[in-house]
């Protein structure tokens, strides 16, 4: 029998075993097959981008690591992505920052950044067939070296990057448009205090300030979509972080904004989970970076593990998939970056398949009918249902490598191309 048969085979009889639970594989398969994940390009060249100013690398982001084999151009970037993409069931999106901006080797401020420094990758995305999400860029540059950006005190500061933010969003539509497919454009800050501030206040009015500022020009929807995300600390902001979660959580409500829930932004024993259907409840969309942290916010490869199938629980549980915006943010330069981008997007697929696959309307039925004996002898046993079985015949459909043989893929890709750089 062949590998394919056997494929075959083993997926027939996981078909009868969900069966016997009133799930229907083929339909989770096919709900499956419609979610594009936005896919981070940074895990490829460590948050250095194309902007030539390696003293600067690393300010505000830390990726750690010297594994060989980094991008170090566009060209590299986009083929390296390429070939993780080949690794990886479906059709997915890139997300792009703007410190990947091609810009001919010209020093151009991010304050006056435009679609053409990035024809390049969008012409790259049209022919690939994917659509491409955007970021500004608001660390790692002169102008944010004492932590502040768009709450800074200084105004012509803050003013730098408030243009810095309309110049994104004016490229994050025109990707849009020319992509068919609306660009989320997301904006996260460093902004915060090391130690314990003597006034929380003016600092978060100045962002609300320089957010509604940037916000003010209204662009078609079915192009782009506007997304803020906030963070509990990070490096040098451990006392204070100006946009919050609930800051961020208000002006979202208030400005009908996307609000981003990254997973590596709050504390380690929250429940990110837990939180979606309340976003859900007043917010219309939600956009998700999919991260790992451990102990804090260290963005390590995303893995198929409790946090991450919690979360894909509660979108397939809630209805939630057409609302919600899925990215993937982590950056660990001490592995093969290609195979880190294969681990964590087939690990975020692994947990939503997981979840399409869970026995949803059996359990809420017991639990509708408070028998909760039913519903938590039920959790248990679908457990140890043959899920690998599922997954292997969706890669299979899918025309990529079954279980590890993609990782083979990823060791020749790296003998041929990335030691050689």
């Amino acid at each position: 029998m062949t590998a394919v048969n056997r494929t075959e085979q083993a997926y027939s009889e996981a078909q009868e075993k969900y069966g016997e639970y009133g799930v229907d594989t083929d339909r989770a398969l096919t709900a499956l097959r419609e979610i594009a994940l936005s896919i981070h390009c940074w895990q490829g060249d460590d948050v250095v981008g194309f902007e030539g100013d390696s003293s600067l690398e690393g300010a505000g982001i830390q990726a750690t690591g010297n594994y060989p084999g980094r991008a170090r151009t566009p060209g590299e970037l986009r083929a390296d992505f390429e070939k993780a993409h080949s690794l990886i069931p479906g059709t997915h999106r890139i997300s792009l920052h703007a410190i990947y901006a091609e810009t001919n080797g010209k020093q151009v401020g991010r304050d006056e950044l435009a679609p053409e420094h990035f024809r390049g990758w969008i012409d790259w995305a049209k022919a690939l067939g994917i659509g491409m999400d955007f970021n500004p860029t608001f660390f790692a540059h002169p102008r944010a070296r004492d932590g502040f950006t768009l709450a800074s005190y200084d105004e012509s500061i803050r003013k730098y990057w408030v243009n810095h933010g309309i110049a994104c969003r004016r490229i994050g539509d025109h990707i849009g448009r020319e992509l068919g497919s609306a660009c989320v454009n997301n904006i996260w800050i460093p902004d915060g205090f090391k130690d314990i501030p003597a006034d929380r206040k003016t600092p978060r009015m100045r962002l609300k300030q320089s957010l509604d500022e940037i916000f003010a020009i209204e662009f078609d929807p079915d192009n782009l979509l506007d997304s803020v995300e906030s963070k509990l600390f990070g490096i040098g902001s451990e006392s204070y972080v100006v946009g919050s979660h609930d800051f961020y959580v208000g002006y979202a409500i208030e400005q009908n904004t996307l609000y981003c829930v990254d997973t590596g932004h709050f504390h380690p024993t929250e429940n990110v989970a837990d939180k979606i259907t309340s976003l859900f409840t007043y917010i219309e969309e939600l956009m998700f970076h999919i991260s790992r942290g451990v102990r804090w916010d260290s963005d390590h490869v995303v893995l198929y593990n409790d946090d991450v199938r919690e979360i894909a629980g509660e979108l397939v549980r809630g209805d939630y998939l057409r609302r919600a915006h899925i990215g993937l943010d982590f950056f660990d330069a001490s592995i093969n970056r290609v195979a880190a981008w294969v681990i964590g997007t087939r690990a975020t697929l692994k947990a939503l398949l997981n979840a399409l696959l869970e026995p949803r309307e059996m359990l809420q039925k017991f639990e509708a009918n408070s028998d909760y004996t039913s519903r938590l002898a039920m959790m248990e046993e679908v457990k140890t249902l043959p899920f690998g079985a599922v997954w292997d015949y969706y890669c299979l459909q899918n025309d990529v490598p079954v279980g590890k043989a993609w990782y083979d893929e990823v060791k020749h890709y790296e003998g041929e191309v990335l030691l050689k750089r």
